[in-house]
């Protein structure tokens, strides 16, 4: 089940990163060019948070899978080791916060007033969270 899981997680890797990153294409061109926020820019903000949302459940359930079969022994061990510590502390704990950053920029975008506020939330912290996601993956184990 652990490995099913984790082979998931890394899918859906691919398909978040993906979304969010044109998501946020979308919302910078829609600021800086003055565009109208339509449907479809509501529809692809929205993509992109179920996708993250999706990515982080399933990177929980491998959290809380690690700690009930006990992988990596006590705290001390898993505080004492960069390499653990990156896997189970650090890593998961950027991945809540960005992912708290791109919700937070879909729900002031879906509930802004004009086009260009609406873009400005959803540009600000779709990068924001999109800055937080990338500079905490594993990038060895997403590409190998």
């Amino acid at each position: 089940m652990f490995t099913g899981i984790t082979h998931l997680h890394r899918t859906i890797a691919y398909a978040a990163l993906i979304l969010i990153f044109v998501a946020l294409i979308k919302s910078l061109y829609g600021f800086l060019n003055n565009k109208e926020f339509t449907e479809g820019d509501r529809k692809l903000g929205l993509f992109a948070l179920i996708a993250s949302h999706l990515q982080l459940v399933f990177g929980l359930v491998l959290l809380f899978l690690i700690f009930v079969e006990q992988r990596y022994g006590e705290m001390g061990n898993i505080m004492s080791n960069a390499h653990i510590r990156f896997e189970v502390i650090e890593h998961p704990l950027m991945m809540i916060i960005g992912v708290a950053l791109i919700t937070v920029g879909y729900v002031k975008a879906k509930k802004g007033t004009d086009s260009k506020s609406r873009f400005k939330s959803m540009s600000l912290f779709f990068l924001l969270g999109f800055a937080v996601i990338l500079s905490r993956i594993p990038w060895d184990k997403l590409i190998g």
